[in-house]
């Protein structure tokens, strides 16, 4: 691994295969490793989204599972109140506060489910991309997941370190937000219905909350190669968060420009799955009013959960192949461009980052080579 670093960057630093010169960009470069390691990585993935969608399903079920009586419960209240022809407000008398607490704990698996498949899915294709611009050869699944197995819990430990900052950015905004809205920022007083709203309220409650939610995306853009450094780097995952920001530090518009773009491609398929899942959620819902004998409230649940559910298990297999490999090569560029700027100047070898898509052929030798990362 040392070797091959010293001398890929070594190649960068005489001004071969400068990052700024592959031919396609990033976006290209990325598309080229997984259609060379097209078997072993997008095969990895339909098998990392079959398991998530199994996974997945089976925690959607246990919650509908664990709330079956309270459901039905909320139909008998309800359907007294209608006989008796009394008003009657819904998930009254006790009702809500259950669906509530299977509803966090639904939430909680899930989210951990998806920062693992995040997690493992960087993982693999920051490999990928290392195996190609090393000319490592042929990768198979077996071996792919062999090497992303061993780093995954750094990887995890990164992603998850990456949204409790980027979320808690987000909930500082919505805070702020709920804050002014409800009249307890002191000087901010809320807009009376059908009024003008005040200049202090324009800025507290919307102009300042709108500006703090949008620097949660930019601290993930920064962020954004923590989890290849910390896997082809083994670093720690608090020195790969601190060298992500190094590194994204001297490229942000770069940055800025890649991550926007691969985000903006991932909501365009959430948006489009979740308009053609659409249909599902009716059929779907005509099963659950079969399951429950004709329980409305249950069904009203699954049909609104349904849409969203089916475009986030399509996310794995449809965009996320394009987003790891692009934050992948663009690790890889940003290291090859760290090493160009230490040149000679570097007393000991250069790190071992190197261009998106640059394949160094090297002859055979004999003796013993180094082990991969």
């Amino acid at each position: 691994m040392a070797h091959d670093g010293d001398q890929s960057t070594g190649r960068v630093a005489e001004g071969v295969g400068d990052p700024a010169e592959q031919p396609g960009g990033i976006i290209g470069g990325a598309l080229a490793v997984v259609g060379r390691y097209r078997s072993a990585l997008y095969g990895f993935t339909l098998r990392v989204s079959a398991l998530t969608a199994v996974l997945g399903c089976a925690i959607v079920a246990g919650g509908f599972a664990a709330t079956w009586d309270t459901f039905e419960g909320v139909r008998d209240y309800a359907d007294t109140n209608i006989a008796n022809e009394d008003s009657y407000v819904a998930y009254a008398d006790g009702g809500m506060p259950p669906l509530l607490r299977a509803g966090a704990v639904v939430s909680l698996l899930l989210l951990v489910l998806a920062l693992s498949v995040v997690s493992v899915l960087h993982t693999a294709y920051a490999i990928g991309n290392s195996h190609a611009t090393r000319d490592g050869g042929p990768l198979t699944t077996r071996e792919l997941w062999r090497r992303t197995r061993r780093r995954f819990p750094a990887a995890f430990l990164v992603n998850t370190l990456t949204g409790l900052a980027v979320g808690a950015v987000e909930m500082t905004g919505l805070v702020l937000w709920g804050l002014a809205d409800s009249g307890r920022v002191p000087g901010v007083e809320p807009t009376p219905l059908h009024e003008t709203a005040t200049p202090q309220y324009t800025l507290v409650g919307w102009v300042l909350p709108i500006a703090i939610g949008c620097l949660g995306p930019l601290l993930y853009f920064r962020l954004s190669v923590a989890t290849a450094e910390a896997v082809l780097e083994h670093r720690s995952p608090l020195m790969s968060l601190y060298r992500s920001w190094v590194l994204t530090r001297r490229a942000r518009w770069r940055t800025l420009g890649v991550g926007t773009l691969v985000t903006a491609a991932a909501v365009l398929v959430f948006w489009l799955a979740r308009y053609a899942a659409a249909p599902l959620a009716h059929l779907a819902g005509l099963g659950m009013l079969w399951l429950s004998d004709d329980n409305v409230w249950i069904t009203g649940v699954l049909v609104m959960i349904l849409p969203t559910a089916v475009a986030l298990l399509l996310l794995p297999v449809v965009v996320m192949p394009l987003v790891c490999a692009v934050f992948a090569c663009l690790h890889g560029e940003l290291r090859a461009r760290e090493a160009t700027g230490r040149g000679a100047a570097a007393a000991g070898p250069p790190p071992t980052g190197r261009p998106c898509g640059t394949v160094h052929h090297r002859p055979r030798r004999s003796g013993r080579s180094h082990p991969p990362a």
